[in-house]
């Protein structure tokens, strides 16, 4: 476990700071779909399609371009500014599903687009229970609903779940639906 100075914040980074929709147009373009983020309504994006598609291709074919589309994320609004705030008086741990192959895509992309963070850790999985607790984060910022409340209830921290087609299930009361990076600015402004 690393020491803690500040308050930490564990944060997701697809769909909580890149904007839930920025691989779409992607994926659009390789299927030859119309697929917009409403379509999206479980954390699968083939179950937005309007036909059936190999999972094993699309598995392979995200792998393959998933550090370009990574590279070119488009940065949620907001996030920036607010980040830049808190750098100071929080800690930014990202913990991310990503694999570690990406690890120099994704940092360059928070370098390109002056997104302060104190560390950067890309699991691979989307199992963040045993990191975020490895790093006892203090709140989790998070877009995928089973990892929110699992992190909410298996570490008893709260959870800003940002709004999404995919994530609208019943979640725990310290689970937070929020809609914007400025949400979640007056929700910590409140409790920490």
């Amino acid at each position: 476990m690393i020491s803690k100075q500040k308050p930490r914040f564990g944060i997701d980074i697809d769909g909580t700071v890149t904007t839930p929709d920025t691989l779409i147009p992607h994926i659009n373009e390789r299927y030859k779909t119309n697929i917009v983020l409403n379509d999206v309504i479980e954390y699968d994006f083939l179950s937005a399609f309007p036909h059936p598609v190999d999972r094993n291709e699309f598995a392979k074919w995200f792998r393959e371009n998933e550090a370009y589309m990574y590279s070119v994320s488009t940065i949620a609004q907001d996030a920036q500014t607010i980040l830049e705030k808190w750098q100071h008086s929080y800690e930014l741990f990202y913990i991310s599903a990503r694999d570690i192959s990406v690890f120099n895509i994704t940092q360059k992309w928070f370098e390109d687009h002056k997104v302060p963070f104190h560390h950067i850790e890309l699991i691979g999985s989307h199992d963040k229970l045993a990191v975020a607790k490895k790093h006892a984060v203090d709140v989790f910022f998070e877009d995928k609903h089973d990892n929110a409340v699992m992190l909410a209830e298996e570490l008893d921290i709260p959870v800003l779940l940002f709004d999404t087609p995919y994530n609208r299930k019943s979640i725990p009361s310290n689970v937070v639906r929020i809609n914007t990076w400025a949400d979640a600015n007056q929700w910590i402004l409140k409790h920490f």
